[in-house]
């Protein structure tokens, strides 16, 4: 069984454990261990104990960068107990730094996996810091056997033309997991009664302008269209989040959820997904295919999204959703302030009419990804790496 040591920098973060599952469905034995958000160390995750590394703060890069080096110190003593694993999955630029510490901890050749999901701002910086960060990711991704990324558009705007990385590429879409294969009759399902018409955000809540913007959309027509958000709203963007929600009228917050757990009971409760993000707009924000965008469609929600954008993009190329031109309540309203049912119902038609394998791993994706890691662990010249090539 391939042992994988991942290392993470927010054991919390929901896509850890859907990756953890992916790795688990796929016939992997997972070691984590990484930093955390909270005050206090995270006893489980996916039936694991991590291996805790520190506190980390969201949108601290200095408080950050000074626990990786704490943390390079004492990673040795930390992993000492452990079996030496097959492989290393970095997620994300501090964590790779923290691998290439790990491995010689071990004084063995273990491969180190880079995965990276999400283009930091200050890496496209074209000053002394930007610079330095790619500079640094160059240095130690210099020998790394494969980079894992979620989007064609990281590749095209960022990997490629800055000459990050060397390694081959595999492209792992952020898909919703679940562990049969879907047939179309699995995805049927009765959808809400509307009007009034519900608009769900779901996920990493980090943008306040998609925010206002669907306040102030939903305050126009003033019930006519409900905004559902649910999941970790980042309170460093936001001066206040819970009462900025609470004096919206047409605003609600259901907290958290589980993923896959809850995912067809959140999405079925509303008619479309909004699949927006000026988080980082114009470099990463433009270039992500997020979660939200396949888990909705999966439930056949109609996604919301820019046209200018990869996901938009993404999405003419299947020919669904609802591609707004300009981020403004007024485009908004021009694309769904006379909608009815019937308009609708061809709408979502379109969503579920795709094939669910676009939307969706299961179990033999997840076992294809763990035998490209497991080929990666393979001496090369041997018998094995050609039978695997």
């Amino acid at each position: 069984m391939l042992h994988v040591l991942y290392l993470v920098h927010d054991v919390s973060d929901p896509a850890v454990r859907r990756r953890i599952i992916m790795l688990k469905a796929g016939g992997a034995q997972v070691t984590l261990a990484g930093f955390r958000r909270s005050a206090s160390p995270i006893a489980e995750v996916e039936g694991l104990h991590p291996i805790d590394l520190g506190a980390t703060r969201d949108g601290r890069f200095a408080q950050r960068l000074a626990a990786v080096t704490k943390a390079a110190v004492s990673i040795g003593s930390k992993l000492g107990s452990m079996p030496r694993p097959d492989l290393i999955i970095a997620r994300n630029l501090e964590m790779l730094a923290l691998a290439r510490r790990a491995k010689s901890a071990f004084q063995a050749t273990v491969p180190i996996v880079y995965e990276c999901l999400d283009i930091h701002r200050l890496m496209l910086r074209n000053d002394f810091l930007g610079k330095a960060m790619r500079g640094a990711e160059r240095y130690l991704a210099r020998d790394v056997k494969l980079l894992v990324t979620s989007s064609p558009a990281f590749i095209a705007n960022y990997f490629k033309p800055f000459g990050q990385i060397s390694a081959p590429v595999e492209l792992l879409e952020n898909k919703y997991f679940e562990p049969a294969a879907v047939s179309l009759n699995d995805r049927t399902a009765a959808e809400p009664v509307a009007p009034p018409w519900r608009i769900g955000w779901f996920g990493a809540l980090r943008c306040r302008r998609s925010l206002e913007l669907l306040a102030e959309f939903s305050r126009r027509f003033e019930g006519r269209f409900e905004i559902i958000l649910r999941g970790r709203p980042a309170l460093s963007e936001f001066p206040d989040f819970h009462g900025f929600v609470e004096s919206e009228p047409w605003l609600s917050f259901g907290g958290p959820y589980r993923n896959p757990e809850d995912m067809a009971t959140i999405y079925r409760e509303v008619h479309f997904s909004w699949a927006i993000d000026f988080f980082e707009q114009g470099l990463n924000s433009e270039w992500l295919l997020p979660n939200r965008l396949y888990e909705g469609c999966r439930f056949g929600a109609v996604p919301i999204s820019m046209g200018n954008t990869e996901t938009g993009r993404f999405l003419d190329q299947q020919g669904i959703g609802v591609l707004l031109p300009q981020a403004t309540p007024e485009a908004l309203e021009a694309a769904l302030g006379e909608l009815e049912e019937h308009r609708f119902g061809k709408l979502r038609a379109r969503v579920l009419a795709r094939n669910p394998r676009t939307w969706s791993h299961d179990r033999s994706d997840c076992r294809a990804l763990v035998e490209k890691l497991r080929g990666l662990t393979v001496a090369p010249g041997s018998y094995a790496a050609e039978a695997l090539a």
